[in-house]
């Protein structure tokens, strides 16, 4: 499975992308960090990440595409930039037909460090030591995404199946 990550924002979007299956080492294939100058006018940045995203997916052609999930932070102004990055993510995969889940950042930090509650530090680390890489990925935007492809990789395809089967009962019960 090859997964593309994205961790969201609106000044620096990190974009990783990760091969593997879970219960197996990962892969590092490619990544990223889109930058957009914060003096630009708002549509002209995500633009800017839209056509970015874009031409990543059509490069790495993914299977599917993990999104960081904004969460409430203190600063409005940054967490609507988060979110309106966020919502591009999402659009550069369901606009060519990917499967794309989003992950809180706690998530993500359990399933490379074991806690919920790693710094950013220790997830670089992790996601280091787990693709066998020679140096962290710099910036921490780019492990972030490295981190969100390694989740995905190895919760995502639970998850999926726990969905499928919840359809199927749905869909049992309903006749």
């Amino acid at each position: 499975m090859r997964v593309l990550g994205v961790d969201p924002g609106l000044t620096r979007c990190g974009v990783g992308v990760v091969e593997g299956v879970p219960g197996r080492p990962c892969t590092l294939v490619a990544y990223y960090v889109v930058h957009t100058h914060p003096d630009d006018e708002l549509p002209n940045r995500l633009l800017h990440l839209d056509r970015s995203l874009a031409e990543l997916v059509a490069e790495h052609r993914p299977d599917s595409v993990a999104v960081e999930r904004v969460f409430s932070q203190h600063n409005v102004r940054t967490v609507m930039g988060t979110a309106q990055a966020s919502a591009v993510a999402v659009l550069a995969g369901a606009r060519v037909g990917l499967p794309v889940q989003t992950y809180t950042p706690s998530e993500v930090k359990a399933a490379v460090t074991g806690s919920g509650q790693a710094d950013k530090a220790q997830v670089t680390s992790m996601v280091t030591r787990l693709l066998r890489l020679d140096a962290p990925p710099r910036p921490a935007d780019a492990a972030d995404a490295l981190a969100l492809a390694i989740c995905h990789i190895w919760r995502g395809g639970t998850r999926s199946k726990l969905a499928a089967a919840a359809e199927r009962v749905r869909r049992g019960g309903a006749r």
